[in-house]
């Protein structure tokens, strides 16, 4: 039995993402003697600790194990769908856009504006209500707001393979 740490996840928010990780790889020793619950709240009390891998706590499952779970997750994306159904759960997403002029000689993905009169680029931004940034797309400057709106929207969702 681990300790309570303050960075551990609640059992309401595990009950959201553990479908999202990976099944056990083929071979080797089955999961059965590994719980991701505890692995996940290993990996972030280093993250909120800052301390190292080999410095966890004796409650937690071994510094290996945590680890070569956070490195097999951080390759495969899964913290960034973990991350999105969390946040998910708590905020609630508001859209904006801005036209912006690109250098000179820039020719790569620029248009024209022609509601703001701005030859350049246009920055489609997610953000929360608490103005923290989802997701920025960078397009050129003649996509209309809807447009780019919608793509944002399909890339927050998961719909697109656009990052």
């Amino acid at each position: 039995m681990t300790k309570n740490y303050p960075s551990n996840l609640t059992w309401e928010q595990w009950e959201l993402i553990p479908q999202l990780f990976p099944e056990a790889k083929p071979g080797g020793r089955p999961r059965t003697t590994t719980c991701m619950y505890p692995v996940v709240n290993a990996i972030l009390y280093v993250l909120c600790q800052g301390c190292t891998w080999r410095a966890l706590p004796g409650d937690l499952p071994p510094w290996s194990t945590v680890y070569g779970y956070f490195r097999r997750c951080r390759k495969d994306r899964t913290w960034l769908q973990v991350h999105d159904k969390l946040y998910q759960w708590v905020r609630e997403a508001a859209f904006d856009s801005q036209s912006v002029e690109t250098a000179t000689m820039i020719c790569t993905d620029v248009g024209f504006d022609p509601g703001k009169q701005i030859h350049g680029r246009k920055r489609f931004i997610t953000v929360d209500l608490l103005g923290l940034v989802l997701r920025v797309l960078v397009s050129s400057a003649r996509v209309p707001e809807r447009a780019g709106a919608k793509l944002n929207v399909h890339v927050l969702a998961g719909l697109s393979d656009e990052r």
